[in-house]
Parts: C-alpha cells; structure tokens; sequence
C-alpha cells in the first residue's frame, strides 16, 4: 500500500502512520500557511493539530527565554568561563574547545547534552568532560544512546546486529522499503521480519 499523497489525508492519526521527510513536512507547512521553523516532530505536531482542528489556530508554545544574556560568539573564552543557559557551540566555543583538546575535538551531542544541562559548570570542566566521554568508546560493549527521532540510525543499529553478515547497503535497502509503509505510532523500527520485505 503505498503513502497516499497528503491532500488525501483527513486526520492526524492517518498522517502519523507514514514517515515523511522534513522537507516534506516543511513544504506541507508552507502550502498550508503555518509555521516551518523548528525541529521535524514539531512540524508533525502542528500539522497533526492542524488537520484534526480545522481553521484553529495552532496553539501557541511558550519558549523559556534564557536568562543569560553572555556573548558566546564573540567572547573570550578561557578555561574559568562559566557555561550559561543561552551557551551557543558556534565557531568560537569550537574553536576554544579546539585549542584545549587538539584538533580531534568533535561536538556530538552528549558532549553538548551535558554542556546544556550543566549551567555553572566551566569549560575547563567541560574539557575533561568531553574527555571522559571519550574515554567510553575504549569499552567495546559502550553504544551511544541514539535520539528517539534518529529513526534511521537507530533501524540500522538493530538491523546489523540482528543481521551480522549483511552490510550497511543491505540495512539502507530495507530501511527504504519500510518507511513506505504504514505503521501505527509513526516510527520506524527494525523487526525480524523486515528481511522478507520486498
């Protein structure tokens, strides 16, 4: 059954049972005039709203402004600089981190999910954080926690474990052939039986 096109769609429980790329769900954003900023499950919470309340506003969400009004991107940074609630990971916090750590320095998200959740803290404290979760990677049982919305790298993970002489490639193929199809929750997850999909 292939996905139907989206002005077939009459509810939000029919939207959320096919996967849509963010540029879909963008482009269906601006053809139905409402906002298409933000991140991909905002844009499928305000067109799941939108289709199950027709010509309602969407409801308003009230962002927590940050109270810090520090300067990240063109401050001078050093080792005692206190990480604030509006901290920004732009070149100038990349390029600090750079010079304390050494060109291997990379910003993946459980650095930068700690920097976050760390307001007070200093970055030369978040230098030997970003140390310490380095060091996980030395035990070959650790694997990153994946995002709930990183359906992909999430199916390919638990497609290769459960398949260990198939490839990537092989993972990509059926990943492709699953999210055509319909699913009750709107995520794709990789099952046994995905491998007699075709």
């Amino acid at each position: 059954m292939p996905r139907p096109d989206f002005s077939e769609i009459t509810s939000g429980q029919e939207f959320n049972k096919w996967y849509w790329l963010k540029e879909e769900l963008v482009e269906i954003c601006k053809q139905a005039q409402i906002p298409y900023a933000g991140r991909k499950f905002e844009l499928r919470d305000r067109i799941v709203f939108m289709l199950d309340h027709p010509g309602q506003p969407l409801p308003t969400v009230q962002k927590k402004k940050p109270k810090s009004s520090f300067n990240w991107a063109k401050a001078q940074l050093s080792p005692g600089t206190k990480l604030t609630d509006n901290v920004s990971f732009g070149p100038n916090f990349r390029n600090f981190m750079k010079s304390q750590i050494g060109p291997k320095f990379s910003c993946h998200s459980d650095f930068m999910d700690w920097v976050k959740s760390n307001p007070r803290k200093t970055l030369e404290e978040a230098t030997l954080m970003w140390h310490e979760l380095e060091d996980r990677k030395k035990n070959p049982n650790f694997k990153r926690v994946i995002a709930k919305n990183n359906m992909l790298a999430q199916y390919v993970r638990d497609f290769l474990k459960d398949n260990k002489k198939k490839t990537l490639k092989d993972a990509l193929y059926f990943w492709n052939l699953k999210k055509q199809r319909p699913t009750e929750t709107g995520y794709i997850v990789y099952e046994k039986t995905d491998a007699k999909l075709s």
